[in-house]
């Protein structure tokens, strides 16, 4: 008669690569969601200035529309004052 005896060994390894790749996958998962809230910063701040170079060139009502827009200020002389900083 044979008498043979299973380990707990593979299920522990793999149990363990399993919550080892769900743990890489999540942090892969959550750094691409930083990266793309820093690009969306990076292009709201860019074209904020590329608004405000623009005004300066032209003082047109679509401009302040988009400037207003953007930067969640009402009135234009707000929108002057925030361009003014902005270029300096």
């Amino acid at each position: 008669m044979k008498f043979e005896l299973k380990t707990e060994n593979e299920n522990f390894s793999k149990s363990f690569l399993d919550v080892f790749g769900i743990f890489f996958h999540l942090s892969i998962i959550i750094m691409f969601c930083l990266v793309t809230v820093r690009l969306g910063i990076i292009s709201r701040h860019y074209e904020l200035n590329y608004g405000c170079n623009l005004l300066f060139v032209e003082k047109s009502k679509s401009n302040f529309e988009k400037l207003s827009r953007l930067s969640k200020l009402k009135t234009k002389q707000k929108i002057w004052d925030f361009c003014r900083e902005n270029i300096k």
